[in-house]
């Protein structure tokens, strides 16, 4: 009896010592999401932020050569099933390939009844409703089918990126710790203007995908032997990237807070910019 009470003893002691190993690996003081994790205990001041990357503009046409875009690369990764894509910022839920695909669908209508027609009886099953003109089989039936394609990388020509700004007090250096990438594809392709986010990816897989991918590489106009890996370039901070939002209570992008018109919009954008860049330099006075 005694026995058998000391191995109940020995099991639950090791049983709790595995919950705690697994729980301080769990939480370790390190953010997985981080390309190179700060530990909490060395932050000393840490602000999240949102900046828009617009692909089209000069500086950042390096990343979008062409047959060679970065959303190339990452929707074609996607389709291979080497890149996970999710939904939102918090990585919680992915999308599948299909749904993927959804969200890239262009759908065309061809022919098809307008609401008028509909309203008056006419059906898309024949040419004609139920009047009993023209043939079911007729050709033009087929023109009313919606007709579905997918938008082309070149397409997707935005990138929305979440990244971390964080003082490392042991360091005493200034990181930008980039969370992940969306992609976005702009309002003029759409009747509504309004911009469509397409999935989102968790920057720590997209470094490893152009880590191990030759062709992923940023373009350098001025001397074709100096390409580099696209990590490398977001890394340098090769690109340009207008700050959108910074984290608040009420999660509002700058322009819905300083909404009186969109030139105090962008003023309001570039000035949130220097209060980091004046924040990183008074650093330093002390």
């Amino acid at each position: 009896m005694k026995v058998f009470a000391i191995l109940i003893i020995v099991g639950v002691m090791i049983f709790g010592s595995l919950s705690v190993n697994a729980q301080e690996i769990e939480d370790d003081g390190y953010n997985p999401n981080s390309v190179h994790p700060i530990h909490e205990n060395d932050i000393m001041y840490k602000k999240r932020v949102w900046r828009r990357m617009d692909l089209r503009e000069k500086q950042n046409q390096p990343f979008f050569a062409f047959n060679n875009e970065v959303t190339k690369i990452m929707i074609e990764a996607v389709m291979k099933g080497d890149l996970y894509a999710y939904q939102s910022d918090s990585l919680s839920n992915r999308y599948t390939k299909e749904q993927f695909e959804e969200q890239l669908t262009i759908p065309e209508l061809g022919g098809g009844l307008s609401d008028e027609e509909k309203a008056l009886g006419f059906s898309e099953d024949d040419g004609w409703g139920d009047s009993g003109w023209g043939d079911e089989g007729d050709s033009d039936a087929e023109e009313q089918e919606v007709i579905s394609d997918l938008f082309l990388p070149n397409q997707v020509n935005v990138l929305e990126i979440m990244e971390d700004i964080i003082f490392d007090k042991k360091r005493s250096r200034l990181y930008y710790d980039i969370q992940t990438i969306k992609l976005v594809l702009p309002p003029e392709l759409f009747d509504t203007g309004l911009e469509k986010v397409v999935a989102t990816f968790r920057y720590k897989d997209l470094e490893e995908l152009f880590r191990k991918t030759p062709h992923a590489y940023w373009f350098n106009p001025q001397n074709s032997r100096e390409h580099k890996n696209l990590s490398d370039a977001f890394a340098l901070r090769l690109f340009k990237a207008n700050l959108v939002k910074v984290e608040n209570p009420e999660d509002s992008y700058i322009v819905d807070i300083y909404n009186k018109s969109p030139k105090q919009g962008i003023m309001a954008s570039q000035w949130l910019e220097n209060e980091i860049i004046e924040y990183e330099h008074n650093l330093w006075e002390f």
